[in-house]
């Protein structure tokens, strides 16, 4: 089912989503993350693996540091990790966790909450 909304709800849904995951309050959303860092996290779990550094460069349309970088901070906080591909030692694959898994979907949570709310 398909929703509609007019671009001022659009942009209030999306400000009031970023809101949320920006605060650190009982939400349990905190840290707050760069906009690219949220993209490479859903971009992970929402699409099928397998995930490379490589791919996802290509995927978001960055470079590979650019990945690296995001990568770090959402690794300090368990929320993705990285193993060499034994098969091809050049490429790094990106693996969810558990604890990721439960982040995006509070994170969906979120987003359903303050969609409710317009």
């Amino acid at each position: 089912m398909a929703i509609e909304l007019k671009p001022s709800q659009a942009l209030r849904l999306l400000r009031d989503v970023s809101l949320g995951l920006v605060r650190e309050d009982k939400s349990g959303m905190a840290p707050d993350f760069t906009l690219r860092q949220v993209t490479l996290l859903l971009t992970v779990y929402l699409e099928p693996p397998p995930h490379t550094v490589r791919g996802l460069a290509a995927r978001l349309g960055v470079t590979k540091p650019v990945i690296t970088r995001a990568l770090d901070s959402l690794g300090k906080q368990d929320l993705l990790t990285r193993k060499r591909d034994e098969a091809d030692r050049r490429n790094v694959i990106v693996q969810r966790t558990v604890k990721g898994a439960l982040y995006v979907e509070k994170m969906g949570d979120l987003v359903m909450a303050k969609g409710r709310d317009l």
